[in-house]
């Protein structure tokens, strides 16, 4: 048991180290961001309209709205987004999974008051997350290059096109579309509400992120792109062999020389 333990910590110290040495790597291109100079330029302008617009109105938000309201907001926004999240699924072929999350939004939508309190989650059906980008992964379409898109951020090829479809199966964009006037900016103020809510959300895990990074962008992009993968393959991470391993001393003997 000691010795799994400590390969285990050896293990997670070199994946430590690898992602460090990434982080301050920049000189050498990574070649899925063939455009890495012009997407630097455009995460710059993101980062400008970030401080200065969207992350004074998130912080004024999340100081004047009482947390179990902020929650309730959180909760009717991700109830929406059930709706594309179910659909998703019956298109990456997952029925079952489809199924709990057309019957969460049936549940959340009556008992949980138009979805404001997840009642779902208290009675074992779980939240996913899926989208269209995940579903065009599945279908065989390749990620492409990285992109990073104004005021949008982080993306990709597919990831622009899994843009696309999720705001064709988003219940406010027909809302926005085809409900007369008053109803129509009515949705369209609440994607901004959501905009917000979300960014709100991220004040905390952005500050801490800033501050671990050496590169901010490529702290950013390998975020993104980490993220990506391990929602695409349903949270199952590649585990490092250890198998090859013959000894604690072997394993510490190559984690020394690639510190050397």
């Amino acid at each position: 048991m000691l010795d799994s333990l400590k390969k285990y910590q050896l293990a997670c110290a070199l994946f430590a180290l690898c992602l460090v040495q990434g982080c301050a790597t920049v000189a050498h291109p990574d070649p899925t961001d063939p455009w890495e100079s012009v997407n630097r330029n455009i995460f710059a302008f993101n980062d400008e309209a970030d401080k200065f617009m969207l992350k004074p109105i998130a912080k004024g938000y999340q100081w004047i709205t009482p947390e179990f309201v902020d929650i309730g907001i959180t909760n009717f926004f991700s109830n929406l987004l059930d709706v594309g999240v179910s659909i998703n699924g019956f298109l990456q072929a997952k029925p079952k999974q489809g199924g709990m999350d057309i019957a969460r939004v049936l549940v959340n939508s009556t008992a949980g008051i138009a979805g404001f309190v997840d009642v779902a989650s208290m009675i074992d059906l779980p939240k996913h997350e899926e989208d269209f980008a995940q579903t065009l992964a599945v279908w065989g379409v390749p990620r492409g290059p990285y992109i990073v898109l104004p005021l949008y951020g982080p993306s990709s090829a597919r990831g622009v096109g899994g843009r696309i479809g999720d705001t064709a199966l988003h219940p406010l964009t027909y809302t926005f579309l085809f409900a007369n006037p008053g109803f129509g900016w009515g949705a369209f103020g609440a994607r901004v509400v959501e905009v917000i809510d979300v960014r709100a959300d991220f004040l905390g895990a952005e500050a801490v992120a800033s501050e671990a990074a050496v590169d901010r962008y490529i702290f950013f992009r390998s975020a993104y792109m980490q993220r990506r993968d391990y929602l695409i393959n349903d949270g199952v991470a590649q585990a490092l062999d250890l198998g090859e391993f013959d000894s604690d001393e072997e394993l510490d003997e190559d984690l020394y020389e690639g510190l050397e």
